[in-house]
């Protein structure tokens, strides 16, 4: 595993609420972290199968870009009962036709889709939330990990925190949604914590444990 020398780093991301997230959780140990938004990068097309391979594609699309050692994550919604979708294409489900994306429309379709196949209780709506992170360097080194936290699918969307699936996604042994948990609460880790909450808090424990020694 390579070590992670640098203090400016890019997150490679255009996704406000996840480079905020991703920003609050690497803020805490000293980073400089600048964004693939900030810095006018054009976003790579997400081409791959998994999320390690889009999380690997925006992140060395980053590094190249900006010659410096790049963060990515790439996350979504795992439904049991939809056969793990929208999974990669999580996003892709909040797309609009003018190419903006409409999460709450997004969630309307994943309610739609579970009512359609009887899935209605608790039990029926098993879900999880992925996130992994792909860490790359400018000459084409990556390291990956992978954060993943079970819960279930609830209606209506409920809390206004966080962003995309959030409201709708309860974790397993917990009575809010991640829409109505502040991002302390979200997160549930910082620096030195044995315990982590959210699926890309768990990833960054990995990450921080693995390249800054934390």
């Amino acid at each position: 595993m390579r070590k992670l020398l640098d203090k400016t780093l890019v997150v490679a991301s255009h996704n406000a609420g996840k480079i905020r997230e991703i920003r609050d959780l690497i803020g805490p140990l000293g980073f400089e972290a600048k964004s693939a938004a900030d810095l006018d990068f054009i976003e790579p097309e997400e081409t791959g199968a998994t999320f390690e391979e889009n999380a690997t594609i925006k992140a060395l699309a980053s590094a190249r870009a900006s010659g410096l050692p790049a963060l990515s994550d790439d996350s979504g919604l795992a439904i049991d009962a939809l056969g793990g979708a929208p999974g990669v294409y999580t996003a892709n489900w909040a797309e609009r036709e003018d190419g903006s994306r409409d999460f709450a429309m997004a969630m309307e379709k994943v309610e739609k889709a579970l009512r359609e196949k009887g899935a209605t209780t608790p039990e029926r709506r098993t879900a999880r939330f992925v996130s992994v992170l792909c860490l790359a360097w400018p000459d084409g080194h990556v390291e990956l990990f992978r954060g993943e936290v079970e819960g279930h699918v609830v209606w209506p969307p409920r809390g206004t925190s966080g962003f995309g699936y959030d409201p709708v996604f309860q974790p397993e042994g917990y009575a809010t949604t991640f829409g109505e948990m502040s991002a302390e609460e979200k997160h549930g880790w910082k620096p030195g914590d044995r315990e982590a909450l959210s699926h890309r808090a768990r990833a960054f424990k990995l990450f921080a444990e693995t390249c800054l020694g934390t």
